[in-house]
């Protein structure tokens, strides 16, 4: 999961870029980068930190150009290392920087392509970096001094012929403009838009989420579509090629955006996140009242574990006519505990992030409501909490279904033995997390709270309920993401950071 922007202005765009980002933080808050072009000259800033620490204003004096793009980082595997910040550039041809969301499956493989084959080396341990360069080669190949629309486009369709698994990715090419670009599948999104400014010129953006747009009054113009490429030139034209015909195309997007990942403000190919978050609260209650039939008796309160969960929570208090509570305080400054590279520092974090209210939960029946349960980690913290503020009975609900399978198209779901629900029942999981009882959404009435904000949406990658991958998994795939995603490897790669020699006050 990663944040990505790009805009072409008729200004200067680095304080967009800027906004754009802060308001996509919560897509990625490992790293932050903005590359810009100014007069044939790329500018390229990219350090750790939320985007606030990244950029001082000696950078954003230096970002100077009218044409750029952003990236906020969550790392899914690699290393912490700010060599691993995005955007990544490669110099020929032309000069190409390109940020991205998502994972490619295949990147080992397209890693010896490119250097036995294509001659060109990855410095990092990054499948965004081979992205890049898969393009670049492609680009290469057209074997042109200057380049018109079709040469982007048809380089553009032999990355989908090469990278295998997730990406929705925005590039910036010097001289010329930024091309944005959806995988066959349109499992991570990408939305583009456009406003008129004071002097009659149009301004273009291309966003991971639609609140981008918003933030930066771009008016919403449509989702890039699966397998389609949109490029836009450094003087403000717009072309657009799908590279497949849209009937072979089955557009699966990720479910997980809509129950976590995305802002509720947000707009994701074509549903907005808040109301699809609203009709899974109305359908989770419907599953409470079967599997607790003596509900009005059995629990006094409806607490949602802030902030995510907060409107699911009120609509199954409304459904359940139990009385909605908020019974955490949230420390904002806190990032979210899902992708904290540690078990250790996970748990740390659930208590300097959440503070239980005693006055709502002493001598209660309390339900909580939480948007899903990954490693059991933040609920088992959360429900240690609420039972030392005085709770008699605790039940946990979640929006979404067990988590049982790794993601492989760029969420850091863990190693599968890592994930609590894999090879437990939901006693059991009850048991792990110290909860009376754990409720969980069904699979088909989360795809329904979904489907309803768009009819033309009928399937969605919900491979880590299912074990089902759209794109199918290389032979020892698996093997080799647990040894990147568990905590040992993690913890590996968290403590050589501090081997990092880059000094931020100097860079």
């Amino acid at each position: 999961m990663c944040g990505i922007i790009g805009i072409v202005g008729s200004t200067p765009v680095n304080q967009q870029l800027f906004d754009g980002l802060t308001v996509q933080q919560h897509r990625g808050q490992d790293a932050a980068g903005m590359a810009t072009e100014h007069n044939g000259q790329l500018i390229l800033r990219k350090h750790n930190g939320l985007v606030r620490e990244v950029f001082r204003t000696r950078h954003m004096r230096n970002l100077k150009g009218n044409v750029g793009i952003g990236h906020v980082r969550y790392p899914t595997a690699g290393t912490p290392s700010s060599a691993e910040a995005q955007p990544f550039y490669v110099n020929s041809p032309y000069g190409v920087a390109l940020a991205h969301n998502g994972n490619l499956i295949n990147a080992d493989k397209l890693k010896k392509q490119l250097f036995f084959q294509d001659q060109r080396h990855i410095n990092t341990n990054s499948d965004s970096e081979v992205l890049l360069n898969v393009f670049a080669q492609e680009l290469s190949n057209r074997n042109k001094v200057t380049i018109a629309p079709q040469d982007i486009f048809d380089a553009v369709c032999k990355v989908y012929d090469r990278c295998e698994g997730a990406y929705a990715a925005v590039a910036m090419i010097v001289g010329h403009g930024i091309v944005a670009f959806r995988d066959i599948h349109g499992i991570r999104p990408l939305v583009y838009g456009a406003k008129e400014t004071e002097d009659g010129s149009v301004e273009y953006c291309v966003a991971s989420e639609s609140v981008a747009l918003d933030a930066l009054s771009f008016v919403f113009i449509r989702n890039v579509a699966p397998g389609e490429a949109i490029y836009i030139t450094k003087d403000g034209h717009v072309h657009s090629y799908q590279c497949y015909d849209p009937s072979a195309i089955i557009h699966t997007p990720c479910i997980f955006e809509y129950v976590y990942l995305a802002r509720p403000d947000s707009r994701m190919d074509g549903v907005y996140v808040h109301k699809a978050r609203v009709r899974m609260g109305q359908r989770l209650a419907k599953t409470i009242r079967r599997q607790l039939p003596d509900y009005k008796k059995d629990i006094d309160i409806v607490v949602p574990v802030p902030s995510t969960s907060r409107s699911i929570a009120l609509q199954v208090a409304k459904k359940l006519k139990i009385e909605y509570r908020d019974g955490f305080v949230k420390n904002r400054y806190v990032g979210r505990t899902f992708i904290m590279p540690e078990q250790s520092e996970r748990k740390k974090s659930v208590r300097v992030k959440l503070n239980a209210l005693d006055v709502e939960f002493k001598g209660k029946n309390v339900l909580l409501v939480d948007d899903s349960i990954v490693r059991g980690t933040t609920s088992k913290e959360i429900i240690d909490m609420v039972r030392a503020a005085g709770a008699k009975k605790v039940y946990f609900a979640s929006a979404a279904p067990p988590v049982r399978f790794p993601n492989v198209y760029g969420i850091d779901m863990p190693a599968v033995e890592e994930l609590i629900a894999h090879e437990r029942t939901t006693e059991e999981v009850a048991t792990e997390i110290g909860a009376d009882m754990v409720i969980y959404q069904r699979l088909r009435d989360l795809q329904r709270s979904i489907e309803a904000g768009n009819s033309d949406l009928t399937q969605f990658d919900c491979s880590v309920f299912n074990g089902e991958y759209i794109t199918g998994i290389p032979d020892n795939y698996f093997a080799t993401l647990a040894a990147a995603r568990n905590n040992a490897a993690k913890t590996k790669r968290s403590n050589a950071l501090f081997n990092d020699d880059d000094d931020d006050d100097e860079s």
